[in-house]
């Protein structure tokens, strides 16, 4: 492996209730905000845009994949290339510039030229996430690590949240362009918000002058994180989860749409509301898994995420509600332990091991999220359910070995 740019006897850590902590969090939370209301706003719009431009549930799901697939892409470069950088300037420009592509993305007069609009803002993305989750597990005491990123990742739910039940709401009254645009400005004043409250990162005054770091650099710093035990699981586990999850909600906007529920786009968006429970899942989540271990709640959260999904088979929109309610609590409580176990493992170079783990989380949206229109086109609801289930069912044999394998 190669040598370590910084001694971890000469960090610095900020501790758990110190201004600094605070401010931080405050930050990553806007981090977190401003990247999935831009990246999920489209998700409650994709039946206006089959409709719009003469479109299928698969093809119209496209405007979420070419971002998500952009993101992972980009994602695997960026958490590399942010070691012995600027992480603060590296994620502001990238929010500023994913905004600024929302809104161009919003006047796009062909489909062609939205989906371009969408890539590129999937891949200035690519700036936060992995980033994100380095600077955070190089900056936070690892006693409060697993509340920290359960924060942020409470941030991602609120903006999924905000972004789709803003964009349903403003579509109804408005028209998805508008709603877009006004998503948009959001994502920019969540930049500026940004960086005015987190501070400058203490692990880049300890590393001393920035050192050029060649391609044998990074392969080696990716080769050797694939080859740490349990890091794999945790890849594959987040391609997983987050293709169940992408999936359901996809094409829940679709099964809302049809009899016997006939739901309009505001009343669809309202059904995201069920983010709040994400919110509240995430930085539980982490707190218990620093007492706890972060295995047997990884189990808990998979194990919950299917129950969701059995629930939604049950007729009564009361009852898909509840399922999808269940489905994001779960979710949101695996994601938080197996992104804040990924930090732990990786004892060092952890921006190149945030950018495997998102890697394979985007490409699970993408990939996964665009082969759930296929199961829908073909069997509705349950041929998705069953499709769902055959994935969590992986999800939960890889977390259980992690549970043996593992002393996290």
């Amino acid at each position: 492996m190669p040598e370590s740019a910084s001694s971890p006897a000469a960090r610095t850590w900020v501790q758990a209730g110190t201004p600094a902590y605070h401010r931080i969090s405050g930050a990553l939370f806007l981090a977190g905000f401003a990247t999935f209301s831009l990246l999920y706003c489209v998700q409650p719009v994709l039946p206006e845009f089959a409709a719009h431009f003469g479109l299928g549930a698969a093809g119209s799901s496209l405007a979420l994949s070419v971002s998500t697939g952009c993101l992972a892409a980009a994602i695997f470069v960026a958490g590399a290339l942010s070691e012995g950088r600027d992480k603060r300037r590296l994620m502001f420009a990238s929010m500023a510039l994913a905004a600024l592509c929302n809104l161009l993305a919003a006047v796009a007069p062909t489909w062609g030229l939205l989906l371009a609009a969408r890539a590129l803002e999937g891949v200035v993305l690519g700036g936060v996430p992995a980033v994100a989750m380095a600077y955070l597990a190089d900056e936070i005491h690892p006693r409060g690590l697993g509340f920290s990123m359960g924060l942020y990742i409470g941030g991602t739910a609120f903006g999924g949240m905000a972004g789709r039940i803003g964009m349903s709401a403003l579509a109804d009254q408005f028209g998805w362009r508008v709603a877009m645009a006004t998503i948009g400005v959001l994502g920019l004043l969540a930049a500026l918000g940004f960086v005015s409250l987190l501070p400058r990162s203490s692990g880049a005054a300890v590393a001393g002058p920035r050192r050029a770091l060649g391609v044998q650099f990074h392969l080696a710093a990716w080769m050797e994180h694939l080859r740490t035990p349990g890091l794999p699981l945790l890849f594959l586990s987040g391609f997983a989860l987050m293709g169940v999850f992408v999936s359901l909600f996809n094409y829940a906007g679709f099964r809302l749409a049809l009899p016997p529920y006939n739901l309009n786009q505001t009343q669809i968006g309202l059904v995201f509301s069920v983010y709040l429970f994400g919110m509240l899942a995430s930085p539980t989540a982490g707190a218990l898994a620093d007492r706890l271990g972060r295995a047997p709640v990884l189990v808990g959260g998979v194990a919950l995420m299917a129950a969701g999904v059995l629930l939604t088979l049950v007729a009564p929109l009361l009852w898909v509600i509840g399922g999808i309610a269940v489905l994001t609590f779960g979710f949101f409580v695996a994601h938080a332990v197996a992104s804040g176990w990924v930090g732990q493992l990786a004892h060092q170079y952890k921006g190149h091991a945030s950018s495997l783990y998102l890697l394979a989380y985007y490409l699970g949206s993408s990939v996964l999220g665009s082969a759930g229109g296929w199961f829908w086109e073909h069997g509705r609801w349950p041929a998705l359910v069953a499709f769902s289930l055959v994935l969590l069912a992986g999800a939960l044999a890889m977390a259980l070995r992690l549970r043996r394998r593992t002393p996290i």
